[in-house]
């Protein structure tokens, strides 16, 4: 089952992506400083429950386009982990499509990440820079660079992608894998 993610799971987010992704308290960091950073669009924070236990955690936080006619509020999609015996059940997919449907149902044109290929691009994501967006950071590969667009997009809504600060606080920009 996916559900809004509510006060009483923090802990249990904070488990899911320490599990995730290893011991380093950066992806668990930046997830608590998404939830309180102020910002011109609400996080939309997710996780997945089997059997009343929380596996699995996506969120949805503000950051802009810097578009040639005015910044646009867009969202980042990450980050999205899945505790690693729920890995490879379906799991992300689903956090993946609730969060994208939720997106879309606020009007929000886009939707950026750092992520697979492979991955993402079967899960509504295609490679950004081959559609008009620049990347934020030399550190992220190209292929990685994607994003959603969603219904509330408009074809001069190009530009350079902006990650929040909170993504630079805790150095959360730029792939560790440059084998994508």
């Amino acid at each position: 089952m996916i559900r809004q993610e509510t006060a009483d799971d923090h802990r249990d987010v904070r488990e899911v992506h320490t599990r995730a992704f290893g011991d380093s308290d950066r992806v668990p960091g930046l997830v608590e400083a998404l939830r309180v950073a102020e910002a011109a669009l609400a996080p939309m924070s997710f996780v997945a429950v089997v059997d009343g236990r929380v596996v699995g955690h996506v969120l949805l936080s503000a950051t802009r386009l810097d578009a040639p006619r005015r910044i646009v509020d867009v969202l980042s999609l990450s980050p999205l982990g899945v505790v690693p015996e729920f890995q490879r059940q379906g799991i992300g997919t689903q956090l993946i499509a609730h969060a994208l449907e939720a997106a879309d149902s606020q009007g929000v044109p886009l939707v950026f990440l750092e992520g697979s290929p492979r991955y993402y691009g079967t899960r509504g994501f295609e490679a950004a820079g081959a559609v008009g967006f620049r990347s934020p950071s030399l550190r992220i590969p190209e292929a990685a660079f994607q994003v959603a667009r969603l219904s509330a997009h408009e074809p001069w809504m190009t530009g350079t992608f902006v990650y929040s600060e909170a993504f630079w606080a805790f150095d959360c920009v730029g792939l560790r894998d440059p084998e994508v």
